[in-house]
């Protein structure tokens, strides 16, 4: 153990001490007040506003009006979906199966922040953690640490105020760096990450209990039953929200031959650029190097946008978002994967078993098992995606960024965590929630026997094909 990574034991030990007092102290009264606590020092309205500013200053990602929107629903949400729940101690009694079962806190949780959300995700898991009776320690990007240590300096006034101890919740120490992290994941009884599948992996591997969350690279089918007008609408909000930060923005948009002029003209009404050949092969040019993302277009503004790439001068005035007709999808197009800006890819299919055919394809490439968004008045065709794509999530007639995550109108829980299940490689399926924060402890007790006879489990079997 070098003198970088023992500074990261010396901030477990300390975040288990913490916890221990915490879980010790522990009532659900004391743990929902900490979440409280912690919720409003992100979603007070003047300060929200400086953290956003700050973020975006500091990482070059997003816009802050966005965010400032941003931190404010992800946290009411989650603290919605918390309310009023036992997340500690005997939860249920089952006199009939002798049964009952008690939730206790992880421990100490290591989650890893992206650039992308350095102040919303942190929140949201430290909600999580806090709910539960843990303690964590959170691992910001490079970009994103001054946000976080502003952040935090609030979190602990706040908590100092109910009398909890401040190494509840921890950064690592300043200048975070690989050796500090892996170290962290080592040690942790809990590791989450939320970023880059190389995070996603080394947390997988740290040989501590982990929940990663699979890459995004969202397809959206338009069907000939869409209400196009309102699914363009849609679709723009959500592309151009925070300069297509999330994972959840849609990177392409299919549509059925029939309506597929349509879908054009009702994106180009709501601020969609449509570019040409030429214009598209600079842009794939310009966006990715050796199938590589580059930073010059990444979350940005649609006026950097438009002065990088020279299309300033072509453009509409009321230009929001680019629009790149695509023929082709595979790992020699760039185009097929994740874009994280404001463009998306605009494909076309002869009908929707063709338009299913290459959603699967595009998240074959990359995106497997995070979701898919339908704009159609065929529920039939939503319950075929469920079925027939490799996607734990479905979208159906929804802005897809503001639904993938939990939103007001549908009943997904809050969170900015989206598990991908086992096409994503994830652990999980679901929206990263309080749930993936306990364990959960079983009392057993003697019933009266319920031994089957053999006739019961096998006599259908029997009698169809015999013994």
């Amino acid at each position: 153990m070098n003198e970088e990574t023992g500074v990261i034991d010396a901030i477990v030990d300390r975040a288990r001490e913490a916890q221990r007092v915490y879980e010790n102290m522990g009532s659900q009264a004391l743990f929902d007040s900490a979440c409280q606590a912690v919720a409003w020092v992100l979603m007070e309205p003047e300060r929200n506003r400086q953290l956003a500013e700050l973020a975006v200053a500091e990482t070059g990602l997003g816009n802050a009006d966005d965010k400032v929107r941003k931190n404010h629903n992800k946290t009411l949400g989650l603290m919605r979906d918390i309310q009023g729940v036992k997340s500690i101690g005997l939860v249920s009694d089952d006199e009939e199966l002798g049964l009952s079962t008690y939730l206790r806190p992880k421990g100490v949780i290591a989650a890893i922040v992206p650039s992308t959300n350095p102040l919303a995700t942190p929140v949201n898991n430290t909600i999580n953690a806090l709910k539960t009776g843990n303690a964590i320690i959170l691992a910001p990007s490079p970009k994103g640490v001054r946000p976080l240590e502003a952040l935090l300096k609030d979190i602990h006034s706040a908590l100092a105020r109910l009398g909890l101890p401040e190494d509840l919740v921890q950064m690592v120490p300043v200048p975070p760096s690989k050796p500090k992290t892996e170290r962290l994941m080592q040690l942790a009884d809990l590791v989450v990450v939320t970023g880059s599948q190389s995070n996603v992996r080394a947390g997988y591997s740290s040989g501590s209990p982990a929940i990663g969350v699979g890459a995004g690279n969202v397809v959206t089918i338009i069907d000939e039953t869409a209400d196009i007008a309102e699914a363009a609408a849609k679709i723009a909000a959500s592309k151009t929200f925070d300069n297509a930060t999330s994972c959840s923005s849609e990177n392409a948009v299919i549509a059925v031959d029939a309506v597929y002029d349509r879908v054009l003209d009702a994106l180009a009404q709501e601020g969609g650029f449509c570019l040409d050949a030429a214009q598209t092969a600079h842009l794939e040019e310009t966006h990715w190097h050796n199938g590589k993302l580059t930073n010059k277009l990444l979350a940005k503004d649609i006026d950097q946008v438009l002065e990088v790439t020279g299309f300033d001068d072509v453009a509409p005035p009321d230009t929001r978002f680019l629009v790149a007709p695509q023929t082709a999808i595979g790992p020699d197009h760039p185009m097929t994967g994740e874009k994280m800006a404001r463009f998306l890819a605009l494909h076309r299919a002869k009908d929707f078993d063709d338009a299913l055919e290459k959603a699967v394809a595009i998240q074959s490439f990359q995106g497997a098992g995070h979701s898919l968004g339908l704009h159609s008045a065929d529920d039939s065709r939503a319950r075929r995606l469920a079925m027939e794509a490799r996607t734990c999530r479905v979208i159906v007639n929804q802005a897809h960024c503001f639904a993938t995550g939990g939103f007001f109108n549908n009943g997904l829980p809050f969170s900015l965590s989206m598990g991908c299940g086992s096409w994503g490689g994830n652990s999980i399926d679901g929206n990263l929630n309080w749930e993936h924060f306990v364990n959960k402890v079983v009392v057993a007790r003697t019933i009266e026997e319920r031994r089957p006879s053999l006739e019961e489990i096998f006599g259908d079997y029997w009698e169809a094909h015999g013994k």
